[in-house]
């Protein structure tokens, strides 16, 4: 079996166009994600039941079911309520597909960032939210000084993760026709029939995009987290000669 070199070559920039649009797909949804999941986890904090109780059954609903179901209900399921197919965001939002698709990602991603930002305040030292207490925080300003950023600091390899699961599964946008990497491979495979060669080079650009998103985690990873290189000098140091 000989590889058709001259053809990865020739529809390779159309692969890294339609790249552009996976990648607005996974940057937007994650981002707003983030937002909703943050409420979500610390919802799911709260010592009121009925505020445990809402974003628990949210997180496990869209945790415990398909994210192509997901898709289909909100592309096809939204337009069977007169309500929304008669209200002012049907045309610009409801009824496009690359929209849905944002919504149902946003949607999915935000109940498993909620419950990896609950599991990073829970994991945040009691000393130093004791250390707060004891200087007179109130409970607003040791959330926004000592509890979420050092819960930040502790979720980004797991939020990491959620963002490359999240690459990967826009791919399932082609199924209600979002012109991004994978559906852009299979239009040129029914032209060219070229199979291997095409989702190889949509493979490709998948690999090099995760190593994009990897290597920012890992930067923004070792400038939130800095003073955990932070060396002390010694005391010999301090002596004078």
């Amino acid at each position: 079996m000989s590889w058709n070199w001259q053809a990865i070559i020739k529809y390779f920039p159309d692969l890294l166009a339609a790249s552009v649009t996976t990648i607005e797909l996974v940057v937007t949804s994650c981002a707003i994600g983030l937002v909703l999941g943050v409420i979500l986890g610390l919802l799911r904090l709260s010592p009121t039941l009925w505020l445990r109780a809402i974003p628990a059954v949210y997180i496990f609903f869209f945790r415990g079911t398909p994210l192509l179901v997901q898709i289909f209900l909100i592309y096809y399921g939204l337009g069977q309520f007169d309500t929304i197919k008669q209200s002012t965001l049907w045309e610009p939002v409801f009824s496009q597909a690359y929209w849905c698709a944002i919504i149902a990602f946003t949607l999915n991603t935000s109940a498993y960032i909620g419950e990896i930002v609950r599991g990073a305040v829970m994991a945040v030292p009691t000393g130093e939210l004791e250390a707060a207490d004891a200087i007179g925080m109130s409970k607003l300003q040791k959330l926004k000084r000592i509890t979420l950023p050092r819960a930040f600091g502790i979720m980004i390899p797991a939020y990491s993760n959620e963002v490359i699961f999240m690459l990967k599964g826009s791919a399932l946008a082609a199924s209600i026709t979002v012109v991004e990497l994978t559906h852009k491979a299979r239009d040129i495979i029914a032209i060219t029939y070229l199979n291997l060669e095409m989702f190889f080079a949509a493979g490709v650009i998948y690999l090099l995009i995760s190593w994009v998103f990897l290597f920012a985690f890992r930067q923004f990873e070792r400038h939130i987290n800095r003073h955990k290189r932070y060396v002390p000098p010694t005391a010999d140091a301090n002596l004078p000669n």
